[in-house]
Order: C-alpha cells, then sequence, then structure tokens
C-alpha cells in the first residue's frame, strides 16, 4: 500500500511516500512544498494546493494520512496552519484518496517510541526505519514519521481482526 504522510505548514509543507508491505516500510520520495515570500496569505494557500496536486497525481498514494493541528502559543499561527491543512486536506479529497489524520503525539510514538520525541529524534528514526542514506528535512521526516504512523495503524487494526481494515470512503475522513 502506497501511504503519502503530510506535515502541514503555511510557509512550508512536507510530504513523504513509503510503501507498506506487511512489516516492510519502503521510502518513495520525500520533499517539501515551499511557498514565496511576499505572496499574499491566499497566493501561498493556491502555492500549497498546486503543490500537493502534482505529488499526488506523479505518485498516485492509496492512502493518506495528516497531522492534526495542534494548539500553538500564537493564535494568528494556528489560524494560518489550519487553513494550509484544510486545502491540503481538499485535495487528497478530491484526488479520492482515503484520508486519516494523527495528533503529533500519536505520530512521535509511531517513529520513535516517545511521545515527545524532539524534531531531531523524529528525524533520525525516520532515517533507520526507512534505511535512508541521510535524514531528510525536518518538514519531510516529518511528514514520513506521519505516513509510518498510519502504516502502523493499519497494520495494528489488520492484526486485530485478522481482516483488512475497512478503508475510508472518498469523501471521509477519519
Amino acid at each position: 500500500m502506497r501511504i503519502l504522510g503530510i506535515d502541514p505548514g503555511s510557509r512550508a509543507a512536507g510530504y513523504g511516500l513509503i510503501e507498506a508491505t506487511g512489516n516492510r516500510l519502503d521510502f518513495i520520495a520525500c520533499g517539501v512544498i515551499r511557498v514565496t515570500p511576499g505572496f499574499s496569505f491566499g497566493a501561498r494557500l493556491q502555492e500549497i494546493h498546486s503543490g500537493i496536486v502534482e505529488v499526488l497525481a506523479r505518485h498516485r498514494p492509496q492512502q493518506a494520512a495528516i497531522e492534526e493541528v495542534f494548539m500553538a502559543k500564537n493564535a494568528n499561527s494556528a489560524l494560518k496552519l489550519g487553513h494550509a491543512r484544510g486545502v491540503l486536506m481538499l485535495a487528497v479529497m478530491q484526488a479520492e484518496v482515503a484520508l486519516a489524520e494523527y495528533s503529533p503525539r500519536q505520530i512521535k510514538q509511531a517513529a520513535t517510541g516517545y511521545g515527545n520525541a524532539d524534531k531531531e529524534q523524529v528525524q533520525h528514526m525516520v532515517r533507520v526505519v526507512l534505511s535512508l542514506s541521510k535524514a531528510p528535512s525536518q518538514d519531510a521526516a516529518d511528514a514520513l514519521a506521519v505516513a509510518i504512523c498510519h502504516a502502523n495503524h493499519h497494520r495494528f487494526a489488520q492484526g486485530l481482526t485478522g481482516a483488512k481494515p475497512p478503508i475510508p470512503t472518498k469523501g471521509s475522513v477519519r
């Protein structure tokens, strides 16, 4: 199963793709969608949308997962992050790819075994788990950690029932 992980951001949105086959996780691609400084906020959202649409078309994931919004210190930053996250979610749903959401704690727990891990620990463990020659950028590593989290949750649900877990239908979000 090809999984797209997304780390939302209003200035830089990370993406990471893995292939999950049984207990094996293989790296496919990762990167960061960066917006043009100085553009209006609406134009930056359009750039984020266009970037993820391109990633979806190029890699054709079967499922996607995105990090939930966390409460930031600055309310304005949290609102902008929410807008960017909404644009990313919309693009995934328009591509008719099943979408799951995970909290930052769930993602860190799945990637490192510790729910309060820092960004460097996440980067390191993503590199180890996916056998990468070097650590990806923080945004890309976070996105790969989201994909790893989804693969682990999918395998766990499959193991409990002995059957494949239901895949959300198009238009649904879990």
